[in-house]
Formats: C-alpha cells, structure tokens, sequence
C-alpha cells in the first residue's frame, strides 16, 4: 500500500498538486511595519533633540588652594585705575606690578560703562611691560531667559 504527500493517491495531477517551483512576490508587509515604527521614533526624538533636556545644576563656589595674592587691576567708571585695593598712576603701573608680582598674568577687571579709552590704555601699558593679561568677565545668567 503506497501514500502519497498530495492526498490524490499518486496520480500527480488535480487540485491538491504541489508545485516545486520558486516564489516569485516579496511580501512587503513586515518591512512597511518596521518603516512606519521607525517613523515614529524619529519623530518623537527630533523634538528632544531640537530643544535640549534642560537641566538645573546645582551652584558651586569654587576656592583657591593658594593663599597668595593675585594682581587685579580695577578700573572703575570715571576711569580710576586700582590695582588690588591700592589706587595707582597709569604710567607706573607696568613697573610696580612688575616689581611687585613678576611676569605673572595680571587680571583687568573694568566696569561695563568704563570709557574703553582707558582700558585699552592700561591693556597697552602691561603689553609694554610685556605682561600677560586677562580680561574679567561675570558669565551670563541664562536661567531667565527661555527659548
């Protein structure tokens, strides 16, 4: 007794015949799901990435390690020239800071409404003296202005 895989009792013709032939469609549907899956991430990522997270870190003070003192040269708004709480003439100021600190860098501090006259002024006579500077600034206070 003989059974066949095709249920037509081995004949190999009629309905229920098997074709050995290779499949010809692609079926799309899984890589259209992955597509539109795909789609959406993107699209509730990009706000994320357009925006920013906004994080509100804590406020450190950093200190020195160091007790010695640092050469700052103040100028106030009418134009006085201050350096550490000393009040100095321009045209002695390279000397002394020279005598007093070295070749070390000097920090210009300046009000925002200083004629720039008189920093530029003071910036021209530490570079005659051949002496680093560097300009104070206070950092933006961000945090009230929003996007």
């Amino acid at each position: 007794m003989a059974f066949s895989a095709n249920g037509n009792g081995g004949a190999g013709r009629g309905r229920g015949r098997f074709q050995a032939g290779a499949l010809s469609e692609i079926n799309v549907t899984p890589f259209v799901d992955v597509l539109l899956v795909l789609l959406i991430i993107f699209m509730l990522t990009a706000h994320v990435m357009e925006s920013g997270i906004e994080v509100d870190v804590p406020t450190v003070r950093t200190t020195k390690d160091t007790t010695r003192d640092l050469p700052i040269v103040s100028i106030t708004k009418t134009g006085d020239v201050y350096l550490g709480e000393k009040g100095i003439n321009l045209n002695e100021l390279g000397a002394t800071v020279l005598k007093q600190y070295g070749k070390q860098t000097v920090y210009v501090r300046a009000d925002k409404t200083t004629p720039f006259e008189v920093v530029a002024q003071v910036l021209a006579e530490l570079g005659e003296s051949k002496i680093g500077t560097a300009v104070v600034t206070k950092p933006e206070d961000t945090s009230r202005r929003r996007r």
